[in-house]
């Protein structure tokens, strides 16, 4: 295999968690690597069959009229404070004094 360059800081991190590990880095790169790719390709697939499950709610009429949806997220809105505090918790207080 071709030899890839590494900055300086990421060879550092690497040899560190080779270390923790008890692995020389080639092999803990390896296994780094591996595990990253087989997160990303499943994530991957999980994305794709999320839409494609949406697609098919669509296709079958497994959905909410938008104005429903609206006054669905409206209501939940309504019970969240948004208000801006007046003053500081006690706890935040104290931690200045």
């Amino acid at each position: 295999m071709d030899m890839m360059p590494l900055k300086l800081e990421r060879r550092a991190q690497l040899e560190e968690y080779a270390k923790r590990r008890g692995q020389d880095p080639a092999t803990a790169l390896d296994d780094a690597l591996a595990t990253y790719l087989e997160w990303e390709r499943q994530d991957s697939a999980e994305a794709v069959e999320g839409v494609r499950q949406g697609y098919e709610d669509v296709r079958a009429g497994r959905t909410s009229p938008l104005p429903s949806f609206l006054l669905i997220c409206a209501a939940s809105m309504a019970s969240v404070n948004f208000a801006p505090r007046t003053h500081a918790p006690s706890y935040t207080r104290a931690r200045w004094r």
